[in-house]
């Protein structure tokens, strides 16, 4: 999986690196441009991650956890005397929304509609590569 920040852009690929599916118009964190570095920051993560469990049940329609921290990140942001936060995810929106919300508006995870979800849902598993680019 490929998230390109800037383009507002979630590709799947095979293991090969054929493309599958495009998911344009994606949603990020409020402060969408820079890496996340610590909690409450409004960033998403940019880095090479894995999806390592999904949600049926959490606040969002379907949600696929992002391995982020990595070690990394839990020592830059110690470094600086915080925490790097976590519980990023790539999700639907949220339970009981019936209009999709304007702009960057997650914490640092990535939205998508409720059909993409689903759709991604169907297609990934667990220990999915994710690249999460500027």
């Amino acid at each position: 999986m490929l998230i390109e920040k800037a383009a507002r852009r979630l590709t799947l690929l095979s293991a090969s690196g054929v493309i599958i599916r495009v998911y344009r118009n994606i949603q990020l964190g409020w402060q969408p441009f820079g890496p996340k570095h610590f909690e409450g920051d409004g960033r998403t993560p940019e880095g090479h991650y894995r999806l390592d469990h999904g949600l049926e049940n959490s606040a969002f329609h379907l949600s696929l956890h992002v391995s982020y921290p990595a070690p990394d990140d839990i020592a830059f942001a110690r470094s600086q005397g915080k925490s790097p936060g976590g519980a990023i995810f790539i999700h639907g929106q949220p339970n009981g929304m019936t209009v999709r919300p304007m702009g960057d508006w997650t914490a640092g995870c990535i939205a998508v509609t409720n059909a993409q979800i689903e759709e991604i849902w169907a297609l990934v598993g667990d220990d999915t590569p994710v690249d999460l680019v500027p």
